[in-house]
């Protein structure tokens, strides 16, 4: 799960970004406003959820709500302030905000109110995402579970065996079962994986797939990962029948 979060003050943003890194997040962090906005418009749909602080330099956390809202984008955002009057929590909502953090805040509320967004999107609530259809996904008898972060091959004869894979391979794995039958280029996939900050190594993305596949085979479910020729790589549930059935 990626988030975008915005957050002027350096401790701070550190912090949560620490938090949600060991939380298993995929964070992106800027300290701006409008810079913010650059990363929306090129590609909202690789965020799970963002975070605003309210009072930002360049564009408040405020007008970049009612941008998005505007544009009728969907994505759940949960906003961070020190303003705590009803007025506030009102001008929050009404400009689109999901969700309202008053600070200072501990670290288990917030991730508290990140679940429960997460949630809402997965269930059909005012904030839906696209993304967002299940807390499990599954295919054939591959079992991949968002909520705890686990995966799972389930066998006809009822057996049950966890398939361990590294917070990467999961990452990766999810992103491609939730979008089957589309090509996902390299870029796209190294841009869910990595933050912009990240250092990024050209063959990263090869090489995530290639031990993906490896354990993956050890329970019949590697082919539901195709190679596209210089286009990417795709999920396909088609291939369930040959191998995991």
């Amino acid at each position: 799960m990626k988030v975008l979060l915005v957050e002027d003050e350096p401790d701070l943003g550190a912090s949560i970004q620490r938090k949600l890194s060991k939380e298993r997040y995929i964070v992106d962090w800027v300290l701006d406003g409008n810079e913010a906005w650059i990363y929306l418009e090129h590609d909202w749909t690789q965020y799970t959820l963002a975070i605003f602080d309210w009072l930002l330099p360049g564009m408040s956390g405020l007008e970049l709500c009612k941008r998005l809202r505007g544009r009728g984008n969907a994505l759940p955002v949960l906003m961070l302030t020190a303003k705590d009057s009803m007025a506030d929590k009102v001008a929050g909502l009404d400009a689109g905000a999901d969700d309202y953090l008053i600070k200072p805040f501990g670290m288990a509320e917030l991730l508290a109110r990140l679940r429960a967004l997460q949630r809402r999107a997965s269930f059909g609530g005012a904030s839906l995402t696209p993304q967002f259809q299940s807390l499990q996904l599954q295919v054939g008898g591959l079992i991949l579970d968002c909520g705890n972060c686990t995966v799972s091959r389930q066998y006809p004869n009822g057996e049950n065996k966890v398939i361990y894979l590294t917070k990467k391979e999961f990452q990766l794995l999810e992103y491609l079962m939730k979008r089957p039958n589309t090509v996902i280029t390299r870029d796209q996939i190294l841009n869910h994986l990595y933050a912009f900050s990240a250092e990024r190594v050209s063959n990263v993305v090869a090489a995530q797939i290639r031990l993906l596949r490896r354990k993956l085979s050890e329970y019949g479910c590697d082919r539901l990962i195709e190679t596209i020729p210089s286009m990417g790589y795709r999920f396909n549930p088609g291939n369930a029948d040959s191998t995991i059935s």
